[in-house]
């Protein structure tokens, strides 16, 4: 394995440089990095609905869409975060216990109580530390997590518009009273030695970025990472509005129709999947608002919404 000892905390340019990894990197990879205070939004999510702009624009905090499905999560330089990527075995499906459960190793070995909790979390004591996320690119599995050590709780509380139907799923009053921090576990650590533990923790080549890698991510950060258009315009606002949390995650469907048959379609959420989950929102366009159409058109949405059923998105559009 190789480990990737990345020193930048420009969020633009970190997220660029897991998408040039998974690209071009070739064996296992594993990154350690850190982020200046951002929000990072889900590749399908609608990042109006995930901030709190005018806390977000007042505090400078970058907004930044990552690769990967799942929820919005907010980083600063109290924050580690940590990056594998593996070539994806035939069939291999969505799999966060096998990439959470070696960093949970790792934190259990400094007397750390982690846990595997839900579909995607590590939990101390209840608390949530550590959310994760995947995606599968070009014949690779790219796994990420973020590991609060000692990340600022106002601006997390402050930055992020948590949907009152996740927290109220969730049986807690506020985003607050659901996460903590690790560092309130490790007295002797700061924020840099717990990355350093890290990345020694875990055996393999260790390396920097050439020049070479960081003219090209800083290309795709320019071109990608820093715009307006992929970071916000994907948004959409359409005058129908549907919206669910399952199991497997909010889903929100947003739709036009005309004499019963649906015209535009846009499906947002911090649901996780293999594909992209516009493929399934052309599915709909034409189709009549019935439920059987509906289903047929759906057919098996798993590869996009994973958990999910035509049933259940069915069922969800119709309400």
């Amino acid at each position: 394995m190789t480990i990737i000892l990345n020193e930048h905390t420009d969020p633009y340019f970190n997220l660029a440089s897991e998408e040039y990894l998974i690209d071009h990197a070739g064996g296992e990879v594993m990154m350690l990095w850190r982020n200046a205070p951002s929000v990072i939004i889900g590749k399908n999510q609608n990042a109006y609905a995930e901030i709190n702009e005018p806390f977000v624009r007042s505090k400078g905090i970058k907004v930044v869409r990552r690769l990967t499905g799942g929820g919005a999560v907010f980083h600063d330089l109290g924050n580690v975060n940590y990056t594998c990527i593996v070539p994806r075995e035939s069939g291999q499906t969505l799999d966060f216990a096998r990439f959470a459960m070696p960093v949970i190793g790792a934190l259990r070995a400094l007397g750390v109580p982690a846990e595997f909790s839900g579909r995607n979390d590590i939990t101390i004591e209840g608390k949530k530390v550590s959310g994760n996320a995947q995606c599968v690119r070009g014949g690779k599995m790219m796994h990420h997590g973020t590991l609060l050590f000692r990340s600022d709780m106002t601006d997390l509380a402050g930055a992020l518009n948590v949907d009152p139907d996740k927290i109220k799923a969730k049986g807690i009053k506020s985003v607050r009273a659901r996460v903590g921090n690790i560092g309130d576990y490790l007295p002797d650590y700061d924020v840099l030695s717990f990355k350093h533990y890290l990345e020694e923790f875990f055996e393999g080549e260790k390396r920097g970025f050439t020049e070479e890698e960081e003219k090209e991510i800083a290309l795709l950060t320019e071109k990608k990472y820093s715009t307006w258009e992929w970071n916000f315009g994907e948004s959409k606002e359409l005058s129908v509005r549907k919206k669910k949390y399952f199991p497997f995650g909010l889903v929100d469907f947003r739709l036009s129709a005309d004499g019963g048959v649906i015209r535009e379609c846009d499906i947002s959420g911090d649901f996780f999947g293999v594909s992209d989950v516009n493929e399934l929102a052309s599915r709909l366009i034409g189709v009549r608002l019935e439920s059987e159409a509906l289903k047929a058109a759906i057919d098996d949405p798993s590869d996009y919404i994973w958990g999910a059923t035509a049933s259940d998105l069915a069922e969800l559009i119709l309400s």
